[in-house]
């Protein structure tokens, strides 16, 4: 079997065996550890770990301070955290539409829905290449908006050589799939030392001091034993980036006959990290998208519909009067079309032929 991922942190057992060893592994001095380290690999001035990357984008948006009605656009092609996380802040949630090149939000879509009421722009960084960040931040600041970026799948990612999350409050997960990872766990990053001390207080319960309360707050702390876990992958984050970028080239070449296929490619001014190497399968394909993942895992490679629906395109959503279901055209088209192929930094040369003469095979 190929998998469509592969989880390895064995060299992170010595850090773990340490924490374990220390007696502590509450959230320590490995966490700040991960937090700085982090911080200056992307540089940031903050950055603040918590227990996943749901909660990182719950608190990002629960400092922006949104007020009953005001709303939150983002993106409806994403994983369904980006819909929960907006709710669970109070907010309610308009859906812009996206560019088929690379699957984030269209700046010119979100404009339009840009209303007294907004509050947050939310874009999401998928499948590991930013979104047109020239065009959001024009948004933002025309209209004094606040800027929350779900870079959960884009550690290291690049728009124009700075790196996703410093554009305003950056949200990312560390959970078992995603490039860098500790099992579960989110860093939030930012500039603004003001929003940083908020965020530091709001994941521990309200606290800035043992039993001195500040604010109402949560507890979305990180334990050291998974902070252990993702240090050593901050060092080889671009290495691990670099290696799938070698793998998305040579997927792309080996791919790039069959005309049935849309390839994803890498957006001019931007660095792409290839958490997924996502594919979209034109109306003339042969076969239609769950028959292709369904033979494709008869033939030992995993591949998978992220994401097979929009986010707002379930019942428990529809039924909520903070969901706007906006007019999303190109979003639904790629919804309904788009598979991710295996892309991974442990794949191997044949595992590559393997998977473009599979799909070759089957769509070519």
């Amino acid at each position: 079997m190929i998998p469509i991922t592969v989880v390895d942190v064995r060299e992170s057992e010595p850090l773990v065996l340490e924490v374990l060893r220390s007696g502590s592994i509450a959230q320590g001095p490995m966490v700040a550890r991960l937090e700085h380290e982090f911080a200056e690999a992307i540089g940031v001035k903050h950055c603040v770990a918590v227990n996943n990357g749901t909660t990182a984008l719950v608190a990002a948006l629960e400092v922006c301070d949104i007020e009953a009605g005001q709303e939150v656009i983002t993106s409806p092609f994403t994983f369904v955290a980006t819909l929960n996380a907006a709710l669970e802040a109070g907010a309610t949630v308009r859906f812009a539409d996206i560019n088929d090149d690379d699957f984030c939000m269209d700046p010119n879509s979100a404009l339009s829905l840009v209303s007294d009421r907004t509050k947050v722009l939310m874009p999401v960084h998928l499948y590991g290449q930013s979104a047109d960040m020239n065009g959001m931040n024009k948004i933002v600041e025309q209209n004094g908006l606040m800027l929350v970026e779900d870079a959960a799948q884009a550690h290291g990612a690049t728009y124009e050589g700075q790196s996703v999350g410093t554009f305003g409050i950056g949200c990312f997960s560390l959970y078992a799939t995603k490039n860098m990872t500790s099992g579960e766990g989110g860093l939030i990053t930012t500039n603004d030392d003001t929003l940083a001390d908020r965020l530091r207080i709001l994941r521990n319960q309200g606290m800035r001091e043992r039993y001195k309360y500040e604010m109402i707050g949560h507890n979305y702390r990180l334990t050291d034993i998974h902070a252990a876990i993702a240090v050593p992958q901050v060092a080889k984050m671009h290495e691990i980036a670099q290696a799938r970028q070698k793998n998305a080239q040579t997927l792309s070449h080996g791919l790039s006959a069959i005309d049935s296929l849309v390839l994803p490619r890498q957006i001019a001014g931007r660095s792409h990290v290839w958490h997924q190497y996502t594919i979209v399968l034109r109306d003339s394909a042969r076969i239609d998208r769950d028959t292709f993942i369904a033979k494709m895992s008869e033939r030992g490679i995993g591949c998978g519909a992220y994401y097979p629906k929009l986010a707002f395109d379930y019942e428990c959503f529809r039924e909520d009067k903070r969901v706007i279901v906006d007019d999303v055209p190109v979003a639904a088209r790629v919804a309904r079309s788009c598979v991710s192929l295996p892309v991974h930094q442990h794949l191997t040369a044949d595992n590559l032929a393997t998977i473009i003469e599979s799909v070759a095979d089957l769509l070519g």
